[in-house]
């Protein structure tokens, strides 16, 4: 990863702390592939995947989340429930195309399993 794209994954973790999310984990890989976040809210698991572009010009950051990519993060939050117990747990989308609040866009429920 690019020091950008981490930079907006911890820009996107303390955005959501100070919404009131703990976070759990970050950047957790498994042999499926990784979850950039993966935070409480209230009783829930969110799984969270950061997207950050800084131009459109190879398409805006919610058209990159495919549903290749979304399998993908479903099997990896398989894995780690198998790890720490089923949980209710929903899975979230943080869009942004810059580092500031003014430019950020979190969605929840983003997809489903």
């Amino acid at each position: 990863m690019n020091d950008q794209g981490q930079a907006a994954e911890d820009f996107a973790a303390e955005y959501l702390k100070a919404k009131g999310l703990k976070l759990i984990a970050n950047n957790y890989r498994s042999r499926f592939g990784e979850i950039d976040l993966i935070m409480r809210d209230g009783e829930s698991l969110v799984f969270i995947e950061v997207r950050f572009r800084k131009n459109k010009a190879f398409g805006g950051a919610e058209e990159s989340i495919t549903a290749s990519k979304q399998h993908k993060i479903i099997m990896t939050a398989a894995y780690f429930l198998q790890q720490q117990g089923n949980q209710a747990c929903r899975f979230d989308v943080v869009l942004m195309d810059k580092l500031d609040a003014q430019h950020i866009h979190w969605i929840k429920n983003a997809f489903e399993a």
